[in-house]
This record gives C-alpha cells, sequence and structure tokens, in this order.
C-alpha cells in the first residue's frame, strides 16, 4: 500500500515505523515493538527520508525528535492510521464471525424446521453476529436479495432473473390442513371429493402456494378460489386452529407451529408439491457470515 502522491514511494510500513519511533522515544524500543531488528528500521526511516528529500527525524538528539517536516507528516496522518488500524480491527473481528451481520429471507412455511433451527444453531455458535430475519413472499423476497437488502433467502421458486441464482433444497407435498376436531382429521389419507369448498381458505393470488394450486390440473376449480381467504400461511393456520376452515398447503406450512391442534392429512389425488430455493445473488461476492450461515442451514 503507497502513501502520498506524485509518485512518492512512502508506504503502510514507512507510516508505521515512523510513528512507533515517535510513540516509543527511541530506534531500539520502536524495532522491539514493531518486531524488527533496529538496523532493519534504520533502513526504512532513511528510506523514507530519501523519498521526502529531507530529514524527518533529528538523531542528535536524545531521544531522537521529529524534524519540523517530520513533525507536522506525523501529526496530519495520526488520524489516518488509527482509522485504518480501527478498520482492520473490525475486519479482523468480521472474518473471525465474533461481529457483523446476517439478513435473511423465508417463506413463512421455511421459517419453523429448516431456517428457525439453522439460525438458532448459527447464533449459538457466534452471538455476536446481528441478525435479521425477514418473512415474505417468494417475489418480494427476491427482490430483497437482488438489491442487496437481504444476503439470501429461502422461498418457493421466484420469477427467473439474471440477478439471482436459485438452488432447489427440498420438496414436500401439498395435503389437506384441518383442526384436530374436524371430521376429516383422523384420516389416514382423504380424497378432493370430500373436500368441502365451504370450508377451504384460500391465499392471496400473490403467493406461490396459491399460484401452484391455480396451475393444479388435478385440482377443481371450486377449491382453488374460495369465500374465505387469508393473506399469509400464519393467518391461514391460525383460521384453521380457530375452526374457521381448513385449507390445502404443503405438509412443512401445516407444521410450522408444531401445533397439535393442526392435522395434515394426505391427499391422494392431488399428486402436488412445493419445491423450496435458496435464493442468492448471482452478481455480488458471497459474504463469508452468509456461507457460515448456509453451513448450518445444510447448504454451505
Amino acid at each position: 500500500m503507497k502513501l502520498g502522491s506524485e509518485n512518492l514511494n512512502i508506504t503502510l510500513r514507512h507510516l508505521r515505523a515512523l510513528h512507533a519511533i515517535r510513540a516509543q522515544g527511541s530506534f531500539a524500543r520502536a524495532a522491539e515493538a514493531l518486531g524488527v531488528v533496529p538496523s532493519a528500521l534504520t533502513e526504512t526511516v532513511r528510506q523514507a527520508e530519501e523519498e521526502v528529500g529531507a530529514p524527518l527525524f533529528d538523531r542528535r538528539m536524545r531521544p531522537p525528535q521529529p524534524t519540523p517536516l517530520g513533525l507536522a507528516f506525523l501529526e496530519e496522518t495520526a488520524p489516518v492510521l488509527a482509522d485504518l488500524d480501527r478498520a482492520l480491527g473490525r475486519m479482523r473481528a468480521q472474518a473471525g464471525l465474533s461481529e457483523g451481520r446476517l439478513a435473511v429471507g423465508a417463506a413463512p412455511s421455511a421459517i419453523g424446521d429448516l431456517v428457525g433451527p439453522a439460525l438458532a444453531r448459527f447464533r449459538a455458535a457466534h452471538p455476536g453476529i446481528s441478525c435479521l430475519l425477514h418473512d415474505d413472499v417468494a417475489e418480494r423476497l427476491a427482490g430483497l436479495v437482488s438489491d442487496g437488502t437481504l444476503d439470501l433467502a429461502v422461498a418457493g421458486r421466484a420469477r427467473q432473473s439474471p440477478d439471482l441464482t436459485q438452488t432447489e433444497l427440498r420438496r414436500d407435498p401439498f395435503g389437506l390442513a384441518c383442526g384436530a376436531a374436524h371430521r376429516l382429521a383422523g384420516r389416514d389419507t382423504v380424497a378432493l371429493s370430500e373436500i368441502d369448498p365451504a370450508e377451504v381458505i384460500t391465499l392471496s393470488a400473490e403467493t406461490g402456494t396459491r399460484q401452484l394450486l391455480a396451475g393444479a390440473a388435478a385440482l377443481p376449480e371450486a377449491l382453488k378460489e374460495t369465500r374465505l381467504q387469508a393473506h399469509s400461511t400464519i393467518a391461514q393456520l391460525c383460521m384453521i386452529r380457530a375452526g374457521l376452515g381448513v385449507a390445502l398447503l404443503p405438509k412443512a406450512a401445516v407444521g410450522l407451529f408444531g401445533d397439535p391442534a393442526i392435522r395434515f392429512v394426505p391427499v391422494t389425488d392431488l399428486g402436488l408439491w412445493r419445491a423450496l430455493y435458496l435464493l442468492e445473488p448471482a452478481r455480488r461476492a458471497r459474504s463469508h457470515v452468509a456461507a457460515a450461515f448456509l453451513e448450518d442451514l445444510g447448504a454451505g
């Protein structure tokens, strides 16, 4: 690293040497503090003075004192060196995962048994890292990953974008979510014809779950859009728990809270699966913090 201008070959090594001599009061103590032999330190100062074209220390004085030129340079560069040392300290701390920030996005149904446990493991190992978990639908999460607000996200597949890479993590089947007291709750399986459309709670059109169901050829139209609607999977599960109805959901979504009051019943003739993807920026390097989290997620 060169400091200065007009082709002066003053490097960080020269700068640290000059400041160490002033701080320690002698060449010998400065050499010891820097971990070099005195002759090497003397040569470093000689090189700096040769580049500048004038003495920076008066060696006739005991202890050696900066010349007016050297003193002005030391005072002007002291804040620069302090800022650099602070930045290096922060970089070391972040590289060692003792501080830093992680921002993760997730579809609500991906939190319970995938993102949530991974984040808990990560926090236990790296308590100094600040963590943000943002839940939303896949398309909005994809936008937040693309613009750098989030490091990564776990959600359904988003629209193709050159700004994103999407890697499949796992699949789970759709089935019927119903309350434990519902007439179908005790069944091993259920057929679509046994589901009353008047009981079905559907999701808003922007959700990936709703879009998958809308494209399912086996699903009757009466079950795709009903008079009972919820904005999110969480609201849908709360409605089911309250006895307001049933829903067609991925198995992992039904188990989001591990709630024994909500049951998952496989649907024999639906044959629909939901895939979860890891969404990452395609044009931005993965941070070391995100890489460590992905190890806990099992996707490193």
